[in-house]
């Protein structure tokens, strides 16, 4: 009877025993599967965010890599440079806990000494899960933190070369009227840019071509007007531009212009687009420049100026005739002033006092 009862005393105590293993294990694996799927969803969201932020940071060191300092403020450049290394920074400390190992549960064993092992590798497994998902979980707020700083510097570098379009293109007045009008383009383009990807640096690549087309540009108009006469005809070039603000003026200056340019005469020749931006060509004798300062002189690029300003005010006058045409254009010489006879007058005749009125509000 002692035999029998200590058997089943024993054979208690060990079902005891493997009972609570089964029911440790058990509640140990399900904490041990929750915190393993709370770990790996976070691993997937900082992953995710952090190679949008590397992506970025490439980004932004292809834009500065690009730059060539034409356009672009030298202040938003260095907070672009600045974003970038505390990106990489960020990058670098995030991955070294994104290249961390997860734990993974073996089969459950089968008799309550190894379910009682098991149970232990769990919970340290667990501690280690819990470790590395407090740890990406602040990671998570300072890569999007300078992410957003990241974003914010390459949109403002870009938008910083973009506003600086408008002073470059006055630095480079003599540049062609073609490749002014890609600048502002381009700039438009570029000063849309909202996010650091492919489009904002293809927009600020784009950019920094346009800027120097127009200085190869304004290098060939220059040259073409080497010579004896170039200060002067800058300086008409100037005068025109002062007479219609908003028009941009292209100029082309050769010895005979419309027929003349000899034994005194002067030439003149414009040619307009009625299309957005207002522009247009004049081209001038060489003896425009000979004469000038002269009254004759003014009066006749005053005439000129008068066929490329029409662009802004085309519905004030017939445009279907050569004759009007002309007349238009004498008239607003005479409205802004320019007497001589070479307004228009004499070789197109006086235009009717109607034209000179709705000239005068051509402006």
């Amino acid at each position: 009877m002692i035999g029998v009862i200590g058997a089943l005393v024993i054979a208690g105590v060990l079902g005891g025993l493997q009972t609570a293993s089964h029911l440790g294990y058990d509640d140990a694996r399900a904490q041990f599967d929750a915190a393993l799927a709370s770990t790996e969803n976070t691993t997937a969201e900082v992953g995710l965010s952090t190679d949008e932020l590397s992506a970025a940071a490439d980004t932004g060191s292809l834009l500065i890599e690009s730059d060539s300092g034409v356009l672009s403020d030298a202040g938003a450049k260095e907070a672009l440079t600045s974003s970038i290394a505390r990106a990489e920074d960020a990058t670098a400390s995030a991955e070294e806990d994104l290249d961390r190992p997860l734990p993974s549960a073996e089969k459950k064993p089968s008799f309550f000494w190894e379910l009682y092992g098991a149970t232990e590798q769990l919970q340290k497994d667990l501690d280690e899960l819990d470790d590395l998902d407090s740890a990406l979980a602040t990671q998570a707020p300072r890569i999007t933190a300078v992410t957003e700083e990241l974003t914010e510097a390459g949109v403002a570098f870009v938008a910083s070369a973009a506003a600086s379009a408008p002073a470059f293109e006055a630095a480079h007045i003599s540049a062609r009227n073609d490749d002014v009008i890609a600048l502002r383009d381009s700039a438009a383009t570029a000063s849309g840019a909202m996010s650091l990807d492919d489009s904002a640096v293809s927009s600020f690549v784009a950019l920094q071509d346009a800027a120097s087309q127009v200085i190869s540009g304004e290098k060939s108009e220059l040259a073409e007007k080497a010579g004896p006469l170039q200060s002067t005809r800058l300086d008409i070039e100037a005068f025109a531009r002062s007479l219609a603000p908003g028009v941009l003026l292209e100029f082309d200056w050769n010895p005979i212009v419309n027929g003349a340019g000899d034994n005194g005469s002067m030439g003149g020749l414009t040619t307009w687009w009625w299309d957005e931006p207002d522009r247009a060509i004049i081209e001038l004798s060489n003896s425009v420049a000979e004469q000038w300062p002269g009254d004759r002189s003014r009066a006749l690029v005053a005439h000129e100026v008068g066929h490329a300003i029409s662009v802004k005010c085309e519905d004030s006058y017939d445009s279907s005739t050569a004759d009007s045409i002309e007349k238009w254009a004498t008239a607003w010489a005479i409205s802004m002033g320019f007497t001589d006879d070479a307004n228009g007058v004499w070789a197109y005749g006086y235009p009717p006092q109607s034209y000179i009125d709705a000239a005068a509000g051509c402006r």
